[in-house]
């Protein structure tokens, strides 16, 4: 049996790094969910062991279980994502239900629409601001 050595154990702090990322939250944002510093998170995803109240509130913010931090793997996502899209086709299936350049279009005239209701307002404003000024 293998005894455990600095290079087999598990390293909550960079685990805790990877999720962040792969979540697409940033160190700030995770760092004022947990009413700390910016820095503190630094610290926190640099060490090899977090402290089991902080690993919980740090789980909360992300959306997991404390488990699910301690035995995260990037292979095990790798493989999760390489067995759920087995060529290219997947990902091009999907069907819009409208138009995109239609709705170009109506935002476009929803645009035009409300610079005029604006440029209406400004019309307004500066007849009341003459007759105020006779």
């Amino acid at each position: 049996m293998e005894t455990p050595t600095k290079s087999n154990k598990v390293h909550i702090g960079r685990k805790i790094s990877r999720i962040r990322e792969i979540r697409g939250i940033k160190q700030d944002f995770l760092a004022i969910e947990l009413g700390v510093s910016q820095q503190t998170i630094s610290k926190i995803e640099q060490s090899e062991e977090v402290e089991v109240a902080t690993l919980e509130k740090i789980a909360k913010v992300l959306g997991l279980s404390v488990d699910a931090i301690k035995n995260f793997s990037e292979e095990a996502v790798f493989n999760i994502i390489g067995n759920t899209y087995h060529d290219n086709s997947a990902s091009l299936n999907y069907q819009c239900s409208f138009n995109p350049l239609d709705k170009i279009v109506e935002l476009y005239d929803e645009k035009v629409a409300l610079l005029e209701r604006l440029l209406q307002s400004e019309h307004e404003k500066v007849e009341l601001l003459k007759k105020g000024n006779q």
